[in-house]
């Protein structure tokens, strides 16, 4: 038995891989929230701390390049779980033979988004390797960060209306009646990679962009129980990591789903479910109902927050993650068992 694509994937195939072969080996050790949680983010005395590698192909697409993606991606896991990021590592793996000017094209847009987020890239480690063993390049950023100022505040506002099963922002936090909110339009960086990848004429950019300022609006307001980016395996593997932490089922909408015309005509071309694509830029949120439309209302007025929608909310009646058609019938969201796209981030 080998390793396989879909072992890397975000699906249930990867879920599986990561809990059987690696927290059954290196997982428990000292920590608040530790790798055996598999949030985006772990904490170890306080600190939030988290990792992520990128593959991406091809490394510049529309919208964004392989730096703007690592930038954003590690930035956007501490805010998930509730943190304030500080400061990013970058390690680099290049293939020999890279142009220099894609290199320092790359390089700009990481300096770029992190001064947009006023988060530092302190320390890193580079590597040259043989043409051949590498695409191009790969890029491994770390992060850490604190607790949000806001998040105490925040479950405070939460326990006006229930307890608190955990005082950080968990997948498994979420309860009965909770909202659920898409920030913004749903498989836009996946159907940008597409694009690329294919030739495709099409007007879609990646949604990558750092999400730190609408998750400050966010906790600001009070009330957010949960939030995860959904990237590989989309929406679909999120909604479904949901519902096995947090022991409850899911009612979505498909008509409140917000969908770019052009994702959506490639979703079409491809035979691709736009649930199961990766977004770079956009939060899937868990929030108390109480505050669900001032939350809604306070990000829609930020530029990437713009397209955000209720789309449902927690239901203890349903087993599983359930989508109401847009012509009324219900169907069951599967985790897939790997990504559509590979190597989308």
């Amino acid at each position: 038995m080998k390793i396989e694509m879909k072992h890397g994937a975000g699906g249930a195939a990867m879920e599986d891989f990561i809990k059987n072969e690696i927290v059954e080996r290196i997982g428990g050790g000292k920590a608040e929230i530790g790798l055996e949680k598999l949030d985006d983010s772990c904490v170890v005395d306080g600190i939030v701390f988290t990792t992520d590698s990128y593959t991406v192909k091809p490394i510049f697409f529309a919208g964004g390049d392989i730096g703007k993606l690592a930038v954003s991606g590690t930035i956007n896991d501490i805010y998930a779980i509730g943190g304030a990021a500080v400061a990013i590592s970058s390690a680099l793996i290049i293939e020999e033979g890279l142009e220099f000017d894609d290199f320092r094209r790359i390089m700009e847009s990481m300096a770029k988004e992190a001064k947009k987020a006023g988060v530092a890239i302190t320390t890193g480690d580079t590597k040259v390797v043989e043409k051949g063993s590498v695409d191009k390049i790969f890029i491994n950023t770390a992060g850490i960060g604190k607790r949000h100022l806001k998040l105490d505040e925040n479950f405070e506002v939460v326990e006006e209306y229930r307890k608190v099963k955990h005082r950080w922002l968990l997948d498994s936090n979420i309860e009965e009646g909770d909202k659920i909110i898409f920030t913004g339009s749903a498989g836009d960086h996946g159907a940008a990679i597409l694009a690329a990848r294919y030739e495709i004429e099409s007007n879609v950019e990646s949604d990558a962009q750092p999400l730190n300022r609408l998750m400050d609006v966010a906790l600001e307001i009070g009330g957010v129980v949960a939030a995860k980016d959904p990237t590989r395996g989309g929406l679909a593997n999120l909604l479904n990591e949901w519902r096995e932490k947090s022991k409850i089922g899911f009612l979505i909408r498909e008509r409140d789903i917000p969908i770019k015309d052009g994702t959506k005509a490639i979703c079409e071309l491809l035979g691709i479910d736009v649930l199961e694509l990766a977004n770079e830029g956009i939060y899937a949120m868990a929030v108390v109902p109480e505050k669900a439309e001032e939350i809604l209302e306070a990000i829609k007025k930020l530029p990437e927050g713009r397209n955000a929608a209720i789309v449902g909310e927690a239901r203890k009646e349903y087993e599983y993650a359930i989508l109401e058609t847009s012509v009324g019938g219900k169907r069951i969201i599967e985790a897939p068992i790997g990504s559509a796209v590979p190597r989308i981030c």
